[in-house]
């Protein structure tokens, strides 16, 4: 079993390398099958195709995120702080998982059944775990909120609507700059003063 699990890790880095460099559409089972060393029958032994290979590398991109993101925000106590480190790491974290980010941007891969589970998915848990710092904000009288799950998707409406001109168009310049601006920006209507 372990060989098998083993196996099939080493199949997902490699189409997650070669699907972040070619793209779901150029990347072929051929090349995913070369990259990993094995006969593309073999592939096929662990998977039904391209596309369950894709979405095993966006699911384990997406896992990545949220552990990621969850050990930036757990050590820090003041909500406030915990909100601008959650949105910055984010920002920061979505501009090097290419294939998550794809799946969440791409017309094309959007019609693809579980491309949409694993946005509404990914989106309740931003969702949540940006609801509850809301709450630690509002408890320590940090934050002046009515509704923190509301509060918390329109800042997830904000990250998502700020990610084509941060990560995609970045003709403005300093990346770091415009995100440090743009985290001060949103904090001006939720910072208790």
């Amino acid at each position: 079993m372990a060989n098998t699990d083993e196996a099939r890790l080493k199949i997902i880095d490699t189409a997650r390398n070669i699907f972040s460099h070619y793209g779901f559409k150029k990347t072929t089972m051929e090349e995913i099958a070369s990259g990993a060393r094995k006969g593309k029958s073999s592939i096929y032994y662990y998977f039904n195709g391209k596309e369950e290979i894709f979405r095993a590398v966006v699911e384990k991109e997406a896992e990545e995120l949220k552990s990621e993101l969850l050990e930036e925000i757990e050590a820090i106590d003041d909500p406030i702080e915990k909100l601008k480190v959650y949105i910055s790491a984010r920002m920061r974290k979505l501009r090097k998982l290419t294939n998550f980010y794809a799946a969440l941007k791409s017309d094309y891969l959007g019609s693809m059944e579980f491309i949409s589970e694993i946005r509404a998915k990914y989106d309740f848990t931003e969702i949540k775990i940006i609801s509850g710092i809301i709450r630690e904000g509002i408890e320590n009288n940090k934050f002046s909120v009515e509704d923190p799950d509301l509060s918390a998707v329109a800042i997830v409406t904000a990250m998502k609507g700020l990610e084509v001109p941060l990560l995609v168009n970045d003709e403005h310049g300093n990346f770091e700059t415009r995100l440090e601006h743009i985290i001060n920006f949103l904090f001006y209507g939720i910072i208790k003063r």
